[in-house]
C-alpha cells in the first residue's frame, strides 16, 4: 500500500471513530445484550435467500457486461465474465478501493481487448447503475402509498429533494455522454487545452480518459442494446433491493417490516456511506443505514445496528467466499491484480497480457 492509501485509509479511519463515537454517545442507553440477542434470532432462511439474491445481481452484472461486449466479442462466454465479476467484487469487499479495477483488468485478460476498452465500459456501466436507481427512487418517491407513508413523513420533503437532484445528475450524465459520443475528439482536444496548463501529462491524461469513455458509449450498438442494458439494470437493482428487504424481515419484527419501496433509502444510504470505508471492514456503509433506520424507521439502536451490520455483510461481503475460492482456483493474487490494474490505468504499464 503506498503512502497516499495509506494517508487516505488513515483519514478514513479518523472520521468514522468520531461517527461511531457520536452514534453510541447519543444512544447512551444503547444494550449490548439486547444487539446480540436481536442478533441471535434473526430468521436465517431469510439472510440466505437475501445472499442468493445478492448472486443472482453479479450474474446480471456479468450478462450486461456480455451486451456491451457483442460489438466486439460477440461470442464472448458469461463464465469467461462471470468468474471477474466475482473477483472483482472481492477484490473490492477485501480492498476497498484499491480494488475497484481488478474487474475490467481481468475482463480484458480474458477477451484479450485492451484495459482501457473495458475500463471505458466500466465508466459506462457506472451511468446505467445511476440512472436504474433514480428510476426505482422517482417511482417510490412519487408514488402516493410508498414514502410519503414513512413513519417520519417530515423527512418526505428532503428525499423528494434527492429526487430531484438525482433525475439533474443522470440528464447531465446523459447529456455530456451524448455530447461526447458524437464529438468526442474535439471534446477531448478541448480538455487537453484547458487543462494542459496545469500540467501537459494531467491534460493530456484527462482528454485521453474522455476518448476512452467515447469508446465505452460505442459498445452502445443501437436502441434495442440500449433497451437491453436498461432492463438488466433496472432488474437488477430492484433485485438487489428484495434481498435488502429479505435482510431486514429477517428480525421479525414491526419496525424492520419495511415495504421495497421505502428499502430504497437504506440503499441510498448505504450507497453514501460507501464513500467512507475501510478495506475488509467497511464502516460508512453500515453507519450511513444504522443511521437512516432509527432516525427515519424508528428502529430502535441495538435493532438498527444489528440490522445495519447484516446488510453489510450480505450484500457486500457475502461475495467474499466464492470470491476467494475463484482466485484461489485460478491462481490470481488480489493484491497483485490491484496493483497491475492501478498502474495499466495510470499508463505506466500496457495493460493485461492475453
Amino acid at each position: 500500500m503506498d503512502k497516499k492509501r495509506i494517508v487516505a485509509s488513515v483519514v478514513v479511519f479518523l472520521i468514522l471513530a468520531v461517527l461511531v463515537y457520536l452514534q453510541y454517545r447519543h444512544w447512551q442507553t444503547f444494550d449490548w445484550g439486547t444487539f446480540w440477542a436481536q442478533t441471535h434470532h434473526i430468521k436465517k432462511f431469510h439472510v440466505f435467500h437475501a445472499i442468493a439474491l445478492i448472486y443472482i445481481g453479479y450474474v446480471l452484472r456479468a450478462l450486461r457486461w456480455k451486451i456491451f461486449l457483442k460489438p466486439v466479442r460477440p461470442k464472448a462466454k458469461m463464465r469467461d465474465l462471470l468468474s471477474p465479476t466475482i473477483v472483482g467484487f472481492t477484490g473490492l469487499a477485501l480492498l476497498g478501493r484499491a480494488g475497484e479495477f481488478i474487474r475490467p483488468y481481468l475482463i480484458a485478460r480474458r477477451t484479450d481487448l485492451p484495459f482501457s476498452s473495458q475500463l471505458a465500459v466500466w465508466a459506462v456501466e457506472r451511468i446505467f447503475d445511476l440512472g436504474a436507481f433514480t428510476v426505482l427512487m422517482v417511482m417510490a418517491i412519487f408514488l402516493p402509498s410508498a414514502l410519503p407513508a414513512i413513519p417520519h413523513p417530515e423527512y418526505y420533503l428532503r428525499f423528494r429533494e434527492g429526487g430531484f437532484f438525482l433525475i439533474g445528475l443522470v440528464l447531465a450524465a446523459t447529456v455530456g455522454a451524448i455530447i461526447i459520443r458524437r464529438s468526442g475528439e474535439p471534446v477531448a482536444r478541448w480538455v487537453e487545452e484547458r487543462f494542459g496548463h496545469l500540467s501537459s501529462n494531467f491534460g493530456h491524461k484527462l482528454a485521453q480518459k474522455v476518448r476512452d469513455f467515447g469508446q465505452g458509449l460505442d459498445t452502445i450498438h443501437g436502441p434495442m442494446s440500449l433497451l437491453m442494458l436498461s432492463l438488466v439494470s433496472v432488474g437488477m437493482w430492484y433485485i438487489i433491493a428484495l434481498a435488502y428487504q429479505e435482510v431486514t424481515h429477517s428480525y421479525g419484527v414491526a419496525a424492520l417490516e419495511i415495504p421495497v419501496s421505502q428499502i430504497l433509502i437504506l440503499m441510498g444510504a448505504s450507497m453514501v456511506g460507501s464513500m467512507l470505508q475501510l478495506p475488509a471492514v467497511g464502516g460508512g456503509s453500515q453507519m450511513a443505514t444504522i443511521a437512516a433506520l432509527s432516525s427515519v424507521f424508528d428502529v430502535p439502536p441495538e435493532l438498527a445496528a444489528s440490522c445495519g451490520i447484516l446488510l453489510w455483510l450480505v450484500t457486500f461481503a457475502a461475495v467474499v467466499p466464492l470470491g476467494l475460492a475463484l482466485a484461489h482456483h485460478e491462481r490470481l493474487s488480489l493484491r497483485k491484480l490491484s496493483e497491475e490494474s492501478h498502474r495499466a490505468e495510470e499508463g505506466e504499464i500496457g495493460g493485461p497480457p492475453a
